[in-house]
């Protein structure tokens, strides 16, 4: 476990993030920095993609109550719009760690690297197979981001994104077209570009 190495070379609060919604037309980046404690891992911990939404929700409580620390950032579609995708997925990331009631002194990352921030780090692709901490991040980044997409669908219940938490499906690309892009989505990804031209 790649904590257990960590930990090995003197680092004693190792903190695993990533993040949910990237690859999204709507709504928000989230990041989540998660500083699990070692005796207390809650089992059945992987890859949010995973596992099922009961089993997510579950996990995210778990990991809550018995993390030593976990901080949550995000970015919403304005600051996406402009500092692209993964400039503000960096940003997120930095408001998660941030927002920690411990500060974390190693970092593992899934794929991102956060250049000018003063911890000590590791990134690495597909980090959510190799760290119990990032795969911990991976989930409860994807409960909280599910909530805002439910509370989201609120306001604009005719996109669906109760259902599909503003991805490209279908149904949300079938709803662009008829109704038109909101605040909400990101214009400089292209199904909503298309969508705003012909809404013009």
């Amino acid at each position: 476990m790649l904590e257990n190495r960590a930990h090995a070379d003197g680092f004693r609060a190792v903190g695993g993030i990533d993040e949910a919604g990237r690859g999204a037309l709507a709504g928000p980046v989230v990041a989540c920095c998660v500083v699990l404690d070692p005796k207390h891992i809650p089992s059945g911990i992987l890859d949010s993609k995973k596992l099922t939404d009961k089993k997510r929700r579950i996990l995210s409580k778990q990991i809550r109550e018995k993390a030593r620390s976990v901080g949550v950032g995000i970015c919403g579609p304005g600051l996406i719009e402009e500092y692209n995708i993964y400039n503000a997925t960096v940003i997120a990331m930095k408001r998660s760690v941030f927002s920690c009631d411990i500060k974390p002194d190693f970092l593992l990352i899934d794929a991102v690297q956060l250049y000018d921030i003063s911890i000590s780090s590791e990134s690495m692709y597909k980090g959510e197979d190799k760290s119990v901490s990032i795969a911990a991040a991976s989930i409860v980044a994807k409960v909280y981001r599910d909530d805002l997409m439910i509370l989201l669908a609120r306001d604009y219940p005719q996109y669906g994104f109760e259902m599909h938490k503003g991805y490209g499906t279908t149904v949300h690309r079938a709803a662009l077209l008829r109704y038109g892009p909101t605040i909400e989505h990101r214009y400089t990804y292209r199904p909503v570009r298309e969508a705003a031209k012909r809404w013009k």
